[in-house]
């Protein structure tokens, strides 16, 4: 229903070229959008792109869609602006009106994602005065905020998977999400192939009973299998396929991709690319913001601090990394979307969807080890679907340069990597299980019908959804015996419940499915007169314990870009001081396991089987490469290669399979005197 002196203009689709798509254009070719987004577009002189007008459509006929578009392209736009104009048609709500559920849920791989959308869409809703409330929720928000937004809850909440599997396991969710429109995925590809994304399935599935005509809208711009998720984004009904709509914008400027050729040695091992940090300075005084991507938290601590060694300039350079305090990760964010900044360090923290146009150089240290995640980070430059982007690839020695050249390879023909979505784990059931009967007692057969609507678990057989159900109520075989392993009971009416408050406090506690070591919070401190250390003083984030575990006092270690001495722990806290040092450690993470993608691993053993195909790599890769087939041999395709040597009064087997660290990692497991070659 429209507001009162609300007034409407209307947009023919056929002035706009259309991109390919998969269906006929709705029956009518018209379409209206609300006066103020027409005189917004008006005054910046822009004007909705065909894809943008085509599933506002979409949407407004009541289905849910997949919109595949190049970086640049308005993605985001496009995929809240049938929310935005809902809402707006809908109108504030009077005070002391009944309560109203939020309208359209948000979800994003990246908390730093969901909090930019929230700034970058804040401000065209000001400027076109529209009567919509944003938010969001991550893992960052005060509990306070998080209370109030189930008392009072905004028009779009952006949140994360974690924060969807706490939200439907709690008792107020069927109030919560009554009114649910719609539910934004950003970034689709990378959400869906992991037990993250097993996870936020069956918590749509969910959402899908409680508003059941709830559509969803996917937006994605890395896609190998578009079929697998415009099935994924929909309720899968027994027996029988369902499928989303599909929208793909062709086009885009290719990117611009170099690897750089230093003058200077490069190594035959190792990962802090070292060699090659004036090289990457020259880069950053060249460009006017440039974005520093790394595959670890520990890459990032070195080369910040490197930079930093040889800053003559004084160039504003800054460090992000999910270990960080939020604080500083905030400050970061905003300096970065002010153009404060002329660099900005970064693990995958800032990889997808990051709207900057201002950045003009994406420089990648070490392999990217995917060709889809080389194609997302590079994206974060000139954000623009018109403009080319322009990246730096920079390998962290001889090996990473053929990964580095396979990545290159890929991406200018176009190659995806992205893995199949695959079908669902069950220890993700089984904590969702937990979950649903934390929110209220359920019915097993009416929860064995909604889980298989989601479609990693559309073939998952009642048999084995009984097996879960056993797992969470008893502990399984092994651990039956023991009552703290009895988490859910049932009922006399037949319905299962958590067997005592103190299970559904462990679950909020623990939701999740990424997996983590115990980490401490580090604080600066100083020391008084008395030599004491005080109390109080600035949180900088967290390091994983058992690194800790190895240091004694005194030892120094970089942290958020600072080199700091090891004070002791109190308290489960990490106490540090300011210190200065030539040679700090450098925390591990337990995250920082790159696999190499199977794309690239074929590629690169392509690039070792044929001679040809190392023609236009470095001179000094080609020695290497050379020495290796003299002293030893280089494998074909179908081959792995096993060296064994004597060395003092041992003998050692090198295992080189070529296939990245997860496929090492499991040879090497198989005798504890194996190691295994590059990754």
């Amino acid at each position: 229903m429209r507001p009162a002196g609300f007034s409407f203009a209307t947009f023919d689709l056929p002035l706009f070229p259309v991109d390919r798509i998969d269906s006929p254009l709705p029956e009518s070719d018209a379409l209206t959008l609300p006066a103020p987004f027409l005189r917004w577009f008006a005054e910046k002189g822009w004007r909705p792109r065909a894809h943008q007008l085509e599933l506002l459509s979409r949407a407004e006929a009541g289905q849910s869609t997949l919109l595949i578009a190049p970086t640049g392209a308005g993605k985001t736009l496009a995929g809240f602006l049938p929310s935005l104009v809902d809402v707006t048609r809908r109108g504030r709500i009077p005070p002391g009106s009944a309560f109203v559920g939020i309208h359209t849920l948000y979800i994003s791989p990246l908390k730093a994602l969901a909090v930019d959308i929230e700034r970058n869409l804040t401000k065209p809703v000001n400027e076109m005065g529209l009567p919509v409330r944003i938010e969001n929720r991550t893992g960052d928000t005060p509990q306070g905020k998080r209370q109030r937004q189930k008392l009072s809850p905004p028009d779009l909440l952006l949140t994360t998977p974690e924060q969807l599997a706490l939200l439907v396991a709690d008792g107020e969710t069927e109030r919560f999400f009554k009114d649910l429109r719609y539910v934004v995925l950003d970034e689709l590809h990378s959400l869906v192939t992991s037990k993250r994304g097993h996870l936020l399935a069956l918590g749509l599935a969910r959402l899908r009973r409680l508003a059941p005509g709830l559509q969803t809208i996917g937006l994605s711009a890395t896609v190998s299998e578009p079929m697998e998720l415009q099935r994924w984004l929909v309720g899968q009904p027994p027996d029988e396929e369902s499928h989303a709509g599909l929208i793909t914008v062709s086009g885009g400027a290719k990117p611009e991709i170099s690897i750089l050729r230093a003058e200077s040695h490069v190594p035959w091992a190792g990962h802090s690319a070292r060699y090659a940090i004036p090289d990457i300075y020259a880069a950053i005084k060249a460009h006017g913001t440039t974005l520093l991507f790394v595959n670890t938290r520990s890459q990032a601590e070195m080369l910040f601090q490197a930079l930093w060694t040889i800053n003559d300039d004084n160039l504003p350079i800054a460090l992000h990394h999910g270990s960080l305090d939020v604080a500083q990760r905030r400050k970061v964010e905003a300096a970065m979307a002010d153009n404060r900044l002329r660099a900005v360090v970064a693990t995958s923290t800032l990889d997808l969807g990051i709207d900057w146009g201002d950045v003009d150089l994406v420089v990648h240290v070490g392999a990217p080890k995917g060709a889809s995640r080389l194609a997302q980070r590079i994206g974060r430059a000139n954000h623009r679907m018109d403009e080319p982007s322009r990246a730096i690839l920079v390998p962290a020695n001889r090996f990473e340069v053929m990964e580095c050249q396979a990545a290159l390879d890929a991406n200018y023909v176009g190659a995806q990597d992205t893995p199949p979505v695959g079908k669902g784990a069950l220890d993700v059931l089984a904590q969702h299980v937990l979950g649903m009967a934390c929110a209220k007692p359920f019915d097993a057969l009416q929860l064995y019908d909604e889980i298989t609507s989601a479609a990693p678990y559309a073939d998952l057989t009642w048999e084995t959804f009984e097996r879960v159900i056993d797992l969470v109520a008893t502990g399984g075989y092994a651990l039956r015996t023991y009552e703290r392993y009895a988490r859910i009971r049932k009922t006399k009416e037949g319905l299962w419940r958590v067997s005592n408050p103190m299970v559904a406090q462990q679950y909020r506690l623990n939701v999740g499915t990424i997996v983590e070591s115990p980490m401490l919070n580090v604080r600066m401190v100083k020391r008084n007169a008395r030599g004491s250390l005080g109390r109080g003083g600035m949180s900088l984030g967290k390091v994983e314990e058992y690194f800790l575990e190895m240091l004694s006092p005194g030892d120094t270690f970089l942290f958020s870009g600072k080199v700091l001495r090891f004070e002791g722990i109190r308290e489960s806290e990490c106490l540090v001081s300011q210190a200065f040092s030539f040679d700090p450690k450098v925390p591990s993470y337990a995250g920082g396991k790159f696999p190499l993608s199977t794309y690239l691993a074929a590629q690169v053993r392509k690039m070792l089987a044929d001679p040809a195909r190392r023609a236009s790599l470095p001179d000094q890769v080609r020695d290497w490469l050379a020495l290796q087939g003299d002293v030893s041999m280089l494998p074909r395709e179908d081959e792995l290669l096993i060296e064994t040597f004597p060395r003092g009064s041992r003998h050692y087997m090198v295992t080189y399979a070529f296939e990245g660290r997860l496929a090492h990692q499991t040879l090497g497991s198989c005798s504890p005197a194996a190691s295994t070659g590059p990754a």
